[in-house]
């Protein structure tokens, strides 16, 4: 299909100049007919040049395509025609006061005042307002009750608050609210050298410390023109996988233990550890802090070290195998998943999931395979989709991911890794100029956009976690549940919170 959008490559830097200024109803139009078409909605978001408010939109059909527009003060919302726009909208509402006339939902994100001098569009007064202090939606009914979870939870865990409207154990509707612990990471990396870039990219998330480096390191590469060389690369994908089995791993421990399975739930919980511990031995912690850096690695693999992955992964192996086993072939293991928080291909697709939610769905959508980067164009990524779209296959495509990464690992350790390990100091950013990043992290996909002014400084670093496309899915999948199946389901999902409250 035609497009006015310009087609760029991801990980590849472009100048502003480039990037096709559409008149708005040009925009509108064009964006939403792309997605109707198929496309997907990577980032949606506005940034200030100078004193301008402009919106820019990144797409993703089987190319990224770009383009941007002076904001409006309002407009008819794209929400009403293209549901994935809708958390996207309500974030530029709330960061600088656009207002998407007719949006179906329309309420704060994280909670801020707008980066405008333009009046609240949400009639909130920021000394006393707190998240979630607003009217939640109803469901109208003499026997309708609400059920308030959070935002302190029980568990050692960010803050979120769950509103359930129920009758009886049946669940109508979920509402989901975020955003007590806005951060303002994007703002503060517009105002630091660019040598703390990394340090406060690889906090944004403990869990995607690798993910999320990569993305920026990525970024940086592409306006400074730098190269990596083939060993880095091998380096960043092992810990990429690593990243990806540990936390699958914990995952379905955690759903073994929702359902009252223990053996596995002890199983996976102690595997999780010993791949964590892969990564330590790497980096010197189990978190991947500091593996990665604009330019290429910290750490090396040397060729003790390499013996030594190889040895503990083909220990791990046959035991993550067994375990999997263990855990799907018990029937009342699969008498809770099946069925349980069905999220239609439909819904799914409505709705731009990504990643393992997206993939249990039916949407095959795969960073790795779709836009590779790294050492990703030469591993051939199989397709995992389990169309059930349920806590099943949720699980399933999770299993399913972690012997396949242990396979990739085992390929990229069988010859000696040779690189020139570096460090990060301050780096001339080309001016005026764009780059996206995208990267399929554990829980989907994971994308950075970097703008440059005319003297090369940031000017707007956007970060986009899956979670902010998933969070919508975990509502749906409560829809006509029983209230006791939400640990489930939430658990099947795992999403971020503080990848949310940037």
């Amino acid at each position: 299909m035609e497009t006015k959008f310009l087609k760029i490559a991801n990980g590849c830097a472009v100048s502003r100049s480039e990037i096709p200024y559409l008149p708005f109803t040009d925009f509108c139009d064009t964006a939403l007919n792309i997605v109707k078409d198929g496309g997907k909605v990577v980032h949606y978001f506005a940034y200030k040049d100078d004193s301008v408010i402009k919106l820019i939109a990144v797409l993703r059909t089987d190319e990224l395509l770009i383009a941007t527009t002076d904001a409006p003060d309002s407009y008819p919302s794209f929400t009403t025609e293209c549901e994935q726009f809708h958390m996207f909208e309500r974030e530029i509402a709330e960061q600088f006061g656009i207002n998407p006339q007719g949006h179906p939902w329309l309420k704060m994100v994280r909670y801020h005042p707008n980066y405008t001098e333009k009046p609240d569009i949400f009639g909130n007064d920021y000394n006393q307002d707190i998240p979630g202090n607003y009217d939640y939606y109803r469901v109208d009914g003499d026997e309708v009750h609400e059920v308030a979870v959070g935002p302190v939870h029980a568990g050692v865990i960010e803050p979120g608050h769950f509103r359930f409207n129920c009758i009886g154990e049946r669940v109508f509707h979920l509402e989901i609210q975020l955003g007590y612990q806005h951060r303002g990471i994007e703002n503060l990396l517009l105002d630091v050298e660019n040598k703390r870039l990394p340090i406060i990219i690889e906090s944004i998330a403990g869990d995607t410390t690798v993910a999320n480096s990569t993305c920026m390191a990525q970024a940086i590469e592409a306006l400074t023109q730098t190269d990596t060389d083939k060993g880095s690369k091998i380096i960043r994908t092992i810990a990429l996988e690593l990243e990806r089995i540990a936390n699958h791993t914990g995952d379905l421990g955690a759903l073994s233990g929702d359902v009252a399975f223990l053996p596995p739930a002890n199983y996976f919980g102690r595997m999780r550890g010993d791949f964590l511990n892969m990564t330590l031995l790497i980096c010197g912690n189990r978190l991947g802090k500091g593996v990665v850096r604009p330019g290429g690695v910290r750490f090396s693999i040397d060729n003790d070290i390499r013996q030594e992955l190889i040895s503990r992964i083909s220990v791990l192996e046959p035991q993550m195998q067994h375990v999997i086993d263990l855990l799907f072939e018990t029937p009342s293991v699969r008498a809770r998943f099946e069925g349980c928080g069905n999220v239609s291909t439909y819904d799914a697709e409505k709705l731009g999931l990504v990643g393992p939610a997206g993939r249990a769905s039916g949407i095959q959508h795969d960073i790795r395979r779709d836009f590779p980067t790294e050492h990703y164009p030469d591993i051939d990524i199989s397709g995992y989709a389990e169309p059930t779209c349920d806590v099943y296959a949720r699980a399933r495509v999770r299993a399913d991911e972690i012997m396949h990464s242990i396979n990739i690992i085992k390929s990229l350790l069988a010859n000696e890794i040779e690189t020139q390990t570096i460090d990060f100091g301050n780096y001339n950013l080309a001016p005026s100029s764009f780059v996206v990043t995208l990267n399929e992290a554990w829980r989907g996909e994971l994308s950075h956009c970097v703008l440059t002014d005319d003297n090369g400084k940031i000017i707007k670093y956007k970060v986009k976690d899956p979670s902010f496309h998933n969070w919508n899915g975990l509502s749906m999948s409560l829809r006509d549940t029983g209230i006791s199946d939400f640990p489930l389901n939430n658990k099947s999902f795992n999403l971020s919170y503080c990848g949310f409250d940037l």
